[in-house]
């Protein structure tokens, strides 16, 4: 059974630093594209980054710049590197496969709260 386990997030002001990290299970993580997710309330969850098992790495507009997506496939876990944070990066934030398997289960995600 896979399992995704978000982590890393937290309350920062505008402008500052966080790094999410997200460990899977199994390997479904060695054999598809990874990518976070995020839902701020009220709206729908969005992919903002990805990363394909051979490293190439895409970008929502909205973050391309600010963050950054990795995987370590000796640790079995993607990270996403987030500078330059904006209010408006306000979510929850989860990882899984991109596109989403049904059999894998959402993990619980990571709040991260952008304010001053």
């Amino acid at each position: 059974q896979v399992q995704l386990v978000e982590s890393g997030g937290g309350l920062v002001q505008p402008g500052g630093s966080l790094r999410l990290s997200c460990a899977a299970s199994g390997r479904i993580f060695r054999i598809n594209a990874m990518g976070w997710y995020r839902q701020a309330p009220g709206k729908q969850r969005e992919l903002v980054a990805q990363i394909s098992t051979g490293g190439s790495t895409n970008y929502a507009e909205s973050v391309k710049g600010r963050f950054t997506i990795s995987r370590d496939y000796a640790k079995n876990t993607v990270y996403l590197q987030m500078n330059s944070l904006k209010p408006e990066d306000t979510a929850v934030y989860y990882c899984n496969t991109v596109p989403t398997i049904l059999s894998i289960t959402w993990g619980q995600g990571t709040q991260v709260t952008v304010s001053s």
